[in-house]
């Protein structure tokens, strides 16, 4: 297939070029409401069509969305692709609950995004949760080891699914294949939420995709290193244990009855973008990027993090300061300069680095430039880290599924009064970003202390501002 093309793009150019009359949604009317005003995105909406004859149909496509999947599917060598136009999270949704039902065992890896513990929840399936590799130095969680994996099989294996995150926020990977074999060994699919690897597949410089790798589904947040709009995603679907008709029933329910064009648009452009990103391309990439780490590592009052054993998705940099400065402040340093990073934790910074082809370039040298600067006051200030140690049974099970916490009394106590009992929130610390208590689970001590020792280190809680004021939810 011609990967130069892009079907959805070339439709809309044509339809807008003979300049449309609307009586149709959506109201800007292809951005004539906005005549007389300096918006920069009026061009974007010349784009911004609806469900019109011969503009085909998202949920039932026969035209240009059909080739662009087709296009999509071909170059990910998958079975069947999908565009998905509410991000990751639909894909995750739909994949979860089209591969697992009411009260079945799901094997999950504990550091997932938030969409996948909501996919479970709304498939009211039982969860049983498999606890990463935790790397001291970097102070984040990184993947499931295969010992787990096979030791959560042996005890579980009625288990309808396993679902891992390859690779983690920060671009650390596991051995996603040799978990892969053992699980369709023992006839468990396997699904994967690859949304930081859309573009994993085009280079042996990047550790391989999950779709290479012969996952059932995957899913892809596309906008996240291809350049596709924001909520742009793939689902990838290469599965003998998984009903497709079930999947795309459920995107069809779950994602938006009025697409928006625009990102479906986008994520044709970045489908064909990939498509062209060459050998050469990753050579001058991968000698950019390796500049770049090179310049970092020179600079007085940080360090660069290496992957354990070079293996990890090169996009993704993370610093950390050698000095008394959080990763908070660190980041704020760059801030000030107008360079803005993916995200921060109390220990690093994490940069992701654009996938460049040949001819492009980038200001890294103000990156650079920037942090030598806001560092020259603490570069004698050395303060090693100390890490919070973090750990979890490597699988485990919930006390009460969520069957037996329907309509249970709830009450807030404080957290040293909370040991023994059972939690009714979800405890999310970032970092590590493994969610150390869902509901159902039983409290530890260990759990007590590590809540305020993150509290300490600078941790956020997602939706736990009373975990900061020292109490807790749980079920009486």
């Amino acid at each position: 297939m011609n990967q130069e093309k892009t079907p959805l793009l070339e439709l809309l150019k044509k339809h807008t070029s003979h300049h449309p009359l609307s009586f149709h949604v959506p109201g800007h009317k292809y951005g004539k409401l906005l005549n007389g005003r300096d918006h920069s995105f009026k061009d974007i909406l010349k784009l911004d069509a609806t469900e019109l004859s011969g503009l085909d149909d998202l949920h039932a496509p026969e035209g240009a969305i059909m080739e662009a999947q087709k296009l999509l599917a071909a170059l990910y060598k998958a079975s069947n692709s999908y565009l998905l136009i509410n991000g990751s999270t639909v894909g995750n949704l739909a994949m979860i609950m089209a591969a697992v039902g009411e009260n079945d065992i799901v094997l999950v890896q504990r550091n997932c995004h938030k969409s996948i513990l909501n996919g479970i929840l709304l498939a009211k399936a039982r969860p049983v949760f498999l606890a990463p590799d935790y790397n001291l130095e970097w102070g984040v969680a990184g993947g499931v080891a295969v010992e787990t994996a096979r030791e959560a099989i042996r005890q579980y294996p009625n288990a309808k699914a396993l679902i891992i995150t390859h690779p983690n926020y920060y671009g650390m990977v596991s051995d996603l294949e040799g978990i892969i074999k053992y699980a369709h060994q023992q006839g468990i699919p396997v699904l994967v939420d690859e949304a930081h690897g859309a573009h994993l597949i085009k280079s042996d410089y990047f550790p391989p995709s999950a779709v290479q790798l012969q996952a059932d589904i995957v899913v892809q947040s596309a906008h996240k290193t291809l350049p596709a709009m924001t909520m742009g995603a793939y689902l990838h679907f290469n599965s003998k244990l998984i009903n497709e008709e079930k999947v795309k029933s459920y995107l069809g329910i779950l994602q938006s009855s009025s697409p928006s064009y625009p990102i479906m648009v986008s994520l044709d452009v970045a489908r064909a973008y990939l498509a062209s990103f060459s050998k050469e391309d990753a050579s001058l990439l991968s000698q950019k990027i390796e500049c770049f780490r090179n310049a970092l590592s020179m600079v007085k009052g940080i360090k660069v993090l290496p992957y354990e054993n070079n293996i990890g998705d090169p996009l993704k940099i993370t610093i950390q300061s050698t000095t008394f400065l959080s990763g908070f402040e660190l980041m704020q340093i760059l801030e000030k300069h107008h360079i803005y990073a993916e995200m921060a934790d109390p220990y690093n910074v994490l940069l992701v680095f654009p996938l460049l082809k040949a001819d492009m370039d980038y200001s890294v040298e103000r990156v650079v430039k920037s942090l030598k600067e806001g560092l020259r006051p603490y570069i004698h200030k050395e303060d090693p880290k100390k890490m919070i140690i973090f750990s979890k049974k490597p699988v485990a099970e919930l006390t009460l599924n969520q069957k037996e916490q329907e309509g249970l009394a709830i009450k807030t106590v404080f957290l040293q009064d909370s040991a023994g009992k059972i939690c009714a929130q979800q405890v999310i610390p970032y970092p590590p970003g493994i969610p150390l208590l869902f509901p159902g689970e039983r409290i530890q001590s260990e759990d007590i202390y590590n809540i305020r020792a993150l509290i300490e280190a600078g941790a956020r809680f997602q939706n736990g501002e009373h975990l900061k004021n020292g109490t807790i939810k749980i079920y009486e």
